[in-house]
């Protein structure tokens, strides 16, 4: 049985405590006690491999791990390469807005003994472990001689590296230390020379050279990778600049029974002032190592605790796996991102570098079940870069928040940076959510009047016909030129780019729309969306809500009047009871786009509260059928008897877990909790890997359940961990986790129900 959190928080503070009596002064023997294991959430993800070539890809699918926002990560080595023994794989540094492998394995230890260098592996086979918040390697050298090593991150910009020594023998040994490493450059030029290791007194440093190859590699010229060692060292840099070797100034000799630290630091820094910070907090980090592991192992507990809190036993390394998901997704303020953020996933290119305002709405959500200031953060981290009022450049655009956010503005040149659409508005829903866990008031008020200028912006700029359903579309920008680009631009905006309905065979188009004046501010599709108008409401819901916990009164009442006119329009324009679906509609007709087959946006209605019970259990009926939505794995994003269904192709079919969370959770809401459970549980059981060590995917194949696209993907994290949590009534303020959107008049035997 396992022991209660707090039994296991107060074990490992006994153990802290011992390991911090015991930790030495730099160059004296050691006897820190390693970290206490999870209970039953080591590997919970393979974090084994080492790359083979720089950039990372399908060809190179390792896993990696970072913590507190770092942008550099790490793996274990592979057990059957002995080449990667004694050193972390890696690090995986992002360059600027794209991730690149620095090498293998950087800083790999070597014993020696009389000059001779130890076989880490000559007394068995090592273990290598990943850990919730450290990455663990354990090597018998044979003749009693031990090595560990245990990788945590100190700081934003640091990781610790902690290696003992330990002699468990019957004879005294002398021992020398070095460390080596290689580049692995990237195969073609500019970003080939753009590395050049150096000799430091501390350790090795890589400065990297100014490249602007704005697809691949972006780098200012002031980046840095730099080792330091607590012990004195010595460095040489091989004739190539490929490699180094950086080696303990004296040997040491343990007694037997004794152990010896050696304590190493590795940063990645973009500034000056990034490494003169960081060179302060590392000096404090080696004045008391112990304490840095400590308190790390504190705050992953305390993550741990946050999401398998009421989670059933046989989900919580599922649970686990989310949260080591997020946490190394999550990169801290850099170049143009002022706060703390969560990627989609460092494991992809396109995704390692930025911030999607859809994405973050979502991953705030996840993220507040165990750290709601990251929750907080990543949500300023979008809102920061709403359009203002006095533009220069988009005036018309004021209040919208863009797409994806990076690294690098436009004006400095950032390619993947893209105001050219927004995306669907779920802001004031994650900030509800939020504030559910934090009781923080403050933040209301700081975002209220930011997602109430957004919520205009979607009216004045996307409601071509001014009947209260609006559309999704494009603003007036370079990239949007042309009627193609456009409605490429509006595909984006939904989140869903190629689904059936936004293709221009099937009818869908673009119009522009016009301010009082006649000057073009934007264009909408001929269509208005379901998934849209279902979303606004449950904004327009939160927007009331938060009003009102400001004691907003007036602004309340009207914000709920809104969701309530929002939601009587998507059921009474929108759902089609021949086809049993909601569907979206023709701009001006009104006509039900019915044609176009069943997607998974129909269920967005159940979930945000506005459906009629009559028509909740219509959209059950669908989901639960074999030949539409119950496919081997459940919930494609397009219904099989769809002629347009393509089980691999992006948005018409796989199954995408965000949707599948809507689709679920609007079941539970409307009291369908055991088809939910059942869903839950086929959907987790079927999707490759998901509940043994592989990684968590962007979108699965729906009859297979085989891994697609993106692997270590953060809004599917999320998502998952309310969806396998399941019901919990009364566990938050109200409407947590619940769309709660526009709540249909009542009407016999048809009120919607809350959902937990």
């Amino acid at each position: 049985m396992r022991p209660p959190p707090c039994a296991l928080f107060a074990l490992a503070l006994l153990l802290a405590v011992a390991a911090a009596c015991v930790q030495p002064a730099a160059g004296a023997p050691s006897r820190r006690v390693a970290s206490l294991s999870y209970d039953g959430y080591d590997d919970v993800l393979d974090l084994k491999g080492a790359p083979t070539v720089a950039l990372p890809g399908r060809e190179n699918p390792v896993n990696v791990f970072a913590d507190r926002g770092a942008w550099h990560a790490y793996a274990l080595p592979a057990a059957d390469a002995p080449g990667g023994y004694g050193g972390f794989t890696g690090p995986l540094y992002i360059a600027q807005e794209y991730p690149w492998w620095l090498s293998t394995s950087f800083s790999r230890i070597r014993l020696s003994e009389d000059g001779r260098v130890l076989d880490l592996a000559g007394g068995g086979p090592p273990r290598f472990t990943s850990r919730p918040g450290a990455l663990v390697q354990a090597y018998n050298l044979g003749g009693g001689l031990r090595l560990t090593l245990e990788l945590r991150y100190a700081t934003h910009r640091t990781a610790l590296v902690g290696a003992v020594v330990r002699n468990a023998g019957r004879v005294p040994r002398t021992l020398g230390a070095d460390w080596t490493g290689r580049l692995l450059r990237p195969a073609e030029a500019p970003m080939r020379q753009a590395l050049s290791p150096a000799v430091a007194p501390w350790g090795v440093a890589v400065g990297f050279a100014r490249v602007r190859a704005a697809d691949d590699f972006l780098t200012d010229g002031t980046e840095r990778f730099e080792v330091r060692h607590r012990d004195p060292v010595r460095t040489t840099v091989s004739g190539d600049g490929d490699s180094y070797r950086t080696e303990l100034a004296a040997p040491f000799t343990l007694a037997p029974g004794a152990a010896r630290s050696l304590d190493w630091t590795e940063s990645y820094t973009f500034t000056r002032a990034e490494r003169t910070a960081e060179a302060g907090a590392i000096r404090r980090v080696f004045a008391d190592p112990a304490r840095t592991v400590r308190a790390g192992d504190a705050r992953w507990r305390g993550y741990v605790d946050g999401v398998t809190a009421g989670v059933p036993a046989g989900r919580r390394r599922l649970a686990v796996k989310a949260l080591e998901t997020l946490v190394t997704n999550w990169r801290s303020p850099a170049g143009s991102l002022a706060h703390d953020g969560i990627t989609p996933s460092l494991s992809y290119k396109w995704f390692a570098g930025g911030l999607w305002a859809w994405d973050t709405w979502k991953q705030a959500v996840g993220t507040a079940r165990f750290d709601v200031r990251l929750a907080e953060a990543q949500i300023r981290s979008v809102l920061d870069h709403r359009i203002r009022p006095g533009s220069t450049t988009r005036p018309q655009d004021a209040g919208m928040i863009p797409d994806a956010v990076f690294y690098n503005t436009p004006q400095q040149g950032g390619t993947n940076w893209n105001e050219r659409n927004s995306k669907p508005p779920l802001g004031a829903w994650a900030v509800w959510q939020v504030y559910g866990r934090s009781g923080n008031k403050d933040f209301l008020r700081e975002v209220y009047p930011k997602l109430a200028a957004y919520e205009a912006w979607w009216y004045r700029n996307r409601d071509h016909d001014r009947n209260g359903l609006a559309e999704y579309g494009a603003t007036v920008d370079p990239a949007n030129g042309s009627p193609g680009e456009q409605r490429l631009a509006a595909a984006w905006e939904s989140g869903m780019d190629n689904a059936p309905r936004f293709d221009a065979a099937l009818g869908t188009s673009v119009v522009p729309n016009r301010d009082g004046s006649g000057r073009v501010v934007g264009y909408s599709l001929t269509q208005e969306s379901v998934d849209l108008s279902a979303y606004l409401a449950v904004d327009q819901e939160h927007l009331g809500r938060i009003a009102a916990e400001l004691g907003k009164r007036a602004s309340a009442d009207g914000w709920r009047a809104r969701a309530a006119a929002t939601g009587r329009a998507v059921r009474e324009r929108m759902y089609d009871p021949a086809t049993g679906w909601f569907h979206d509609t023709a701009l001006g007709s009104g006509a039900r786009l019915t044609g176009r087959g069943r997607g998974i946006e129909g269920v967005i209605p159940l979930w945000s509260g506005v459906a009629t019970r009559a028509q909740a259990a219509a959209v059950r009926e669908r989901l639960l059928d074999p030949s539409e939505f119950a496919t081997a794995m459940p919930l494609p994003t397009v219904s099989r008897s769809s002629p347009y269904f393509a089980a691999r192709q992006y948005w018409r079919g796989p199954v995408w877990l965000d949707q599948a969370y809507f689709a679920i959770a609007g079941m539970r809401r409307y009291g369908f909790g055991r088809d939910a459970d059942a869903l839950t549980a086929k959907l987790t059981g079927r999707a490759s890997g998901l509940l043994g060590d592989g990684p968590i995917m962007e979108n699965y194949d729906p009859l297979s359940g085989a891994a697609l696209n993106s692997p270590n993907f953060s809004w599917s994290a999320a998502l998952l961990l309310p969806m396998i949590a399941g019901r919990q009534p009364g566990r938050d303020r109200q409407g947590v986790e619940a769309g709660g959107g526009g709540t249909p008049e009542p009407r016999p035997g048809e009120a919607a129900q809350s959902s937990a």
